[in-house]
């Protein structure tokens, strides 16, 4: 995954006798540049390159709350956080066709509405909205 270069330790200053050496040795050091700004993964440390957008801290509390859920590994917390956000991803999308139908940008509630009466994968969602 990750490669290694080698550099050797050599004046900076091009010799009369390697003029060459320079301009490799400045590649060298631009490639490690840039390999260093591209890591990736949860050792980046940005906010924005977490691989679960919801706070998993809360997923598990939710999860404990049912009392036939006793423990819960940071796998299963992990998957539940990631099948969420794709759940909520999906139908978004679906909801915004029909905002999009109504020269809007903005969701609401009706779109929901609209998207879950429409899509045979929302049925079990029918009636959930209605207050």
């Amino acid at each position: 995954m990750a490669e290694s270069v080698a550099v050797s330790v050599a004046p900076l200053a091009p010799t009369e006798s390697d003029p060459e050496r320079c301009e490799g040795e400045e590649e060298v050091r631009g490639n490690e540049a840039e390999e260093n700004n591209q890591q990736t993964g949860p050792v980046a440390g940005a906010p924005q390159n977490r691989l679960a957008k919801l706070p998993l801290s809360r997923i598990k509390a939710l999860m404990k709350a049912d009392p036939d859920v006793s423990l819960a590994s940071q796998e299963s917390v992990f998957i539940i956080a990631k099948a969420t956000e794709l759940f909520v991803e999906m139908i978004a999308k679906d909801a915004l066709v029909y905002a999009q139908q109504g020269k809007r940008k903005t969701l609401q509630r009706k779109d929901l509405d609209n998207a879950i009466e429409a899509i045979d994968e929302f049925a079990f969602l029918e009636g959930t909205l209605d207050a």
